[in-house]
């Protein structure tokens, strides 16, 4: 069989390498720290070993895969096109670097490329809690070209986390303006909580905003935001030790619900 696809994606820093159908449809997954090829077609076996070959690292297993959970049930079910779940954080920035990476020598550093940096460091973060019962999806795309940074659902709720490049800057909060150093404020808390909102709508959930200052050498708040949690990505962690609203049926389920492109199309 000619065609079939290698797809990398990583969940809480675990590498699966997919092998899809030239019509969309998975075949297989490498697991490397596991070192096992699972097969989802067994008549597929000699393609899939073949396609794998220049990233298999050692001996390795090969066999069915152990019985799905509903989530892996779901994300077998969607086409990959509407699966959000193998989104890098960051994506639709990297994405855009890609098509357009700009002039090679600027004067000022692309505010695209901080940005990317923003996300990429608290989504890391956000993905270390996947152990602790927390899912997390990066770069959920909204009508309109907004985007949701990342979405984290676990044992403590939902939270639509808006990431922002501070890095050694003082941050000043007053309700809804954020100032960054010297810059001018802007209504950014505004933003998060739109981003919430819609969230909200899509989900029918409480989804509550989060705004987090990566490399932020300070924050001052002036008053306590409405709705709206104001953190630094040293703080993320403490997100992990929120629980008791959850069941773990219900992350699998809302987790299932939001990575479906689908889901996010009329908000």
């Amino acid at each position: 069989m000619n065609g079939l696809r290698v797809i990398p994606t990583w969940q809480a820093g675990r590498e699966r390498l997919y092998v899809r159908h030239p019509d969309g449809r998975n075949l297989a997954w490498y697991d490397r720290e596991a070192a096992r090829v699972n097969l989802l077609r067994q008549d597929h076996e000699e393609d899939v070993l073949q396609a794998l070959g220049p990233y298999l690292t050692g001996p390795v297993s090969v066999g069915p895969p152990p019985v799905p959970t509903p989530a892996e049930l779901a994300r077998l079910s969607l086409h990959p096109d509407d699966d959000l779940a193998p989104n890098r954080p960051g994506e639709a920035l990297l994405i855009a670097l890609d098509r357009d990476p700009g002039p090679a020598r600027l004067l000022r550093p692309d505010r695209r490329r901080r940005a990317l940096t923003a996300e990429q460091t608290v989504g890391e973060a956000l993905d270390r809690m996947d152990g602790a019962g927390w899912r997390t999806l990066h770069s959920v795309p909204l009508p309109g070209g907004d985007r949701i940074h990342h979405l984290l659902i676990g044992p403590g709720g939902l939270y639509a986390v808006h990431s922002r490049y501070a890095h050694k800057q003082r941050v000043t909060v007053t309700d809804p303006h954020v100032t960054l150093g010297r810059r001018r404020p802007e209504p950014l808390l505004r933003l998060v909580r739109a981003c919430a909102d819609r969230a909200c709508h899509a989900l029918t959930a409480e989804v509550r905003p989060v705004l987090v200052l990566a490399g932020a050498s300070r924050v001052d708040v002036a008053a306590t935001p409405r709705e709206v949690r104001v953190l630094t990505d040293a703080d993320v962690p403490g997100l992990a030790r929120q629980g008791g609203v959850l069941k773990p049926a219900d992350v699998e389920a809302l987790y299932a619900m939001a990575r479906d492109r689908n889901t996010w199309t009329r908000v």
